[in-house]
């Protein structure tokens, strides 16, 4: 059992004890002056640089204000955490179970269903109460996105944005090699022709798709995902309501890492295996030592941005982008020419607030109109409100414009974090050399049918 499958499996008993013995739910507000916490996975002049700077300049300061004109002294202070998602689920997970924990706390939507499954997290409307159905905000965030920090029909917070995947390309490096620019492949075959034009040339690694389970679900979703995708189908069939365990688009994506990590060595192994590894991949191409890298647009509005302890100078004149084609053309996901997947963060309220109708007024405040576009304003970024726009940043523009038309999520269900881990494992079985494509995809099979049950895989014949 792998380590956080084991916490949440903890947690639940420890939730289920606690509930068994009659835990007061948190009390209302108090009169009188009040303190809020708020985390998020954010560093000054760190990780999420900007989003700290937003906090401390233009929220926290003006919520305080608006509160005081109210009469409602009210202090907010930001804990920064430095450490990987992972870790900070965990420490979600571990506070929460014991009745601690932050008011309004940063949260990755697949960790939702996971998270309600362990008794760990409650619906805004029991938080709070029916008032949070009236907020203006809901009338100008889709469906779809609402849908990021939802769960069987219950609204668990307020997302604060979406994204993208493609590939991330350095200019120099491909004029270097001769490869024209813009470059923009339509197939596996064009992507593995570039990568071994840029190794002749003498680039130390050509192209970098996460894979191994150091990496966590950046590996799902920034590599294990944009290739099956790509390969023909989901990890999930959502009309039959079960999961891929086995089939030739799993063997094509496994042999497409095969290629680039084992057989030609046009990646760097070794460093999906590192703990620091995704780390050292935006170091490496900040660089100018990796010339390909598939990942999410936050390299781009985050990484690589001006004022980030890992930006690039000159960032908009050394970096290009390109949509992630199909193995060949038409054969991907949905019979797509290209194919990408999003996820969405966003933020929720601990239960376990003593103040669940200031930490509502905090959270609402943050995902207002004025919010929203100050922080645009920091960092551009694909916007979760109808009513702001991407503020001046036309790259952000194009990769919306571009990939959110053939756009797909993943399932919001419960097992899928430890499915997840498996995916990740497949393909460090890969790429290490331990198991062939077809060993690996077998021991896939087999971890994901004693999870799920024999009844909710689906095996799709290899001829």
């Amino acid at each position: 059992m792998s380590r956080s499958r084991l916490v949440l499996t903890v947690l639940l008993a420890l939730s289920l004890a606690f509930g068994a013995l009659g835990v007061a739910a948190p009390a209302l507000a108090q009169d009188g002056p009040a303190t809020l916490t708020i985390t998020c996975r954010c560093v000054a002049g760190g990780v999420n640089n900007n989003l700290v700077v937003w906090l401390t300049t233009y929220v926290i300061p003006t919520f305080e204000e608006a509160m005081a004109d109210q009469g409602q002294e009210v202090t907010v202070e930001l804990v920064e955490f430095g450490g990987s998602d992972e870790q900070l689920k965990e420490q979600y997970a571990l506070d929460l179970s014991v009745g601690s924990g932050y008011d309004i706390m940063a949260f990755d939507g697949f960790w939702v269903p996971e998270f309600v499954g362990a008794g760990l997290l409650q619906p805004l409307e029991e938080v709070v109460g029916p008032e949070v159905n009236d907020w203006e905000g809901w009338d100008h965030i889709s469906p779809g996105i609402q849908a990021l920090l939802s769960y069987q029909g219950e609204v668990f917070g307020i997302p604060s944005g979406t994204d993208v995947r493609q590939i991330f390309y350095r200019i120099d490096l491909f004029e270097q090699a001769g490869i024209e620019v813009p470059w923009q492949p339509t197939s596996w075959e064009e992507i593995l022709e570039a990568a071994r034009a840029l190794k002749e040339a003498g680039v130390p690694i050509p192209i970098q798709i996460n894979a191994g389970t150091p990496m966590g679900e950046a590996t799902t979703m920034q590599g294990y995902f944009m290739a099956l995708l790509g390969a023909g189908h989901h990890m999930y069939d959502f009309e039959q309501n079960k999961w891929i365990v086995s089939s030739p688009a799993i063997l094509d994506t496994l042999n497409f890492y095969k290629t680039i990590y084992v057989d030609e060595e046009l990646g760097d192994a070794r460093m999906q295996l590192l703990q620091d590894g995704r780390n050292r991949s935006f170091l490496e191409f900040r660089d100018g030592n990796i010339a390909m890298l598939v990942e999410g647009d936050f390299f781009w509005r985050s990484v690589l941005a001006p004022g980030t302890e890992t930006s690039l100078e000159n960032r908009d004149e050394l970096v290009g982008w390109a949509m992630m084609p199909a193995k060949e053309p038409g054969a991907g996901y949905n019979g797509q020419d290209f194919v990408t997947i999003s996820g969405g963060t966003g933020w929720v309220i601990n239960p376990n607030t003593e103040f669940p109708d200031l930490a509502w007024a905090l959270l609402s405040y943050m995902a207002s109109r004025d919010a929203a576009r100050a922080f645009e304003l920091i960092q551009p970024r694909i916007s979760f409100r109808d009513d702001v726009a991407v503020a001046g940043d036309t790259v952000m523009t194009a990769m919306a414009e571009a990939l959110l038309p053939v756009t797909t999520v993943r399932p919001m269900l419960p097992e899928y974090p430890q499915i997840s881990i498996e995916a990740q494992l497949m393909t460090e079985r890969v790429i290490s050399g331990e198991m062939t494509p077809e060993e690996a995809m077998q021991a896939y099979d087999d971890a994901v049918t004693e999870l799920v049950g024999e009844e909710n895989v689906i095996r799709i014949p290899i001829e």
